[in-house]
């Protein structure tokens, strides 16, 4: 075992992270799934897989993940979402990296590609990040943002990146991606109101179709057929939600401003 230690979020994720749980299992002896109230049975099939299971009311993505890395008993960390896959090779490149002691770098970038429903692997020209995912606790942490989930490192850091990638399926089907995206576009929203982020309303008129030219031909889509036109549709439409539920906020809170100074 590394000493490293896996943490991993979850709601309502009991078909899926099985299969993240046990291509990291044989590289830690510290696995924690970090529950926020699952009603599915995702907390059954982790423990019955090993992890060590917590449950922590939901607060934000970046602060369910500041949580995570607060109950991690290794200095060096990998973060997971449940519906993600270390490949055979990535694998294999985080035992090298310890296999001659302490990594040459204090964090590592690694890239994770989209994986479409049906699909084994990534298609050659999936969309991929890169983000910060594997590091050491005291070169940074996971920034307490609602909605953004990175890891913000400290100023001189350095950062290494692994050629091996995630497979990332976050897509069950069209339907349970639009869900999803509704609720994260609510969490968008509120964000941008706690932190007194206003967009112009102009934006609300060309955020679909720009959105949309931005995954369809920036992020490849084209070649993936119909289901990659579907996808980038989707995408246009978690961009205009987003826009349209910030300006609803502020339009709300307007008219209320101006109602209570009616009032008075």
């Amino acid at each position: 075992m590394l000493p490293l230690s896996v943490f991993i979020i979850a709601k309502n994720e009991a078909d899926r992270i099985g299969t993240t749980i046990r291509a990291v299992r044989d590289l830690t002896d510290d696995l924690i799934v970090i529950d926020s109230g699952s009603t599915d049975g995702t907390q059954a099939v982790a423990e019955e897989l090993g992890a060590r299971v917590i449950f922590n009311p939901w607060p934000g993505y970046g602060q369910q993940k500041r949580f995570g890395e607060d109950q991690c008993r290794h200095e060096w960390l990998l973060n997971l979402d449940a519906d993600e896959e270390l490949s055979p090779a990535l694998r294999e490149q985080i035992k090298a990296l310890f296999a001659d002691g302490e990594p040459p770098c204090q964090a590592y970038c690694i890239r994770i590609a989209e994986t479409y429903p049906g699909e084994a692997a990534p298609h050659p020209f999936a969309y991929r990040l890169a983000p910060v995912r594997l590091y050491r606790r005291d070169a940074g942490r996971y920034s307490s943002s609602l909605v953004h989930d990175r890891v913000d490192l400290k100023p001189g850091t350095k950062i290494g990146k692994l050629r091996g990638l995630v497979h990332h399926r976050s897509i069950r089907s069209l339907g349970d991606q639009i869900a999803k995206l509704n609720f994260y576009t609510d969490q968008l929203a509120l964000d941008l109101e706690v932190r007194g982020v206003s967009i112009p309303t102009w934006r609300v008129y060309f955020e679909f179709p720009a959105a949309f030219i931005k995954a369809y031909f920036g992020r490849l889509h084209f070649l993936r057929g119909t289901y990659g036109f579907l996808i980038a549709m989707n995408y246009a439409i978690w961009r205009h939600l987003r826009l349209a539920k910030h300006y609803e906020k502020k339009r709300l809170n307007a008219m209320a401003k101006t109602a209570k100074t009616e009032q008075a």
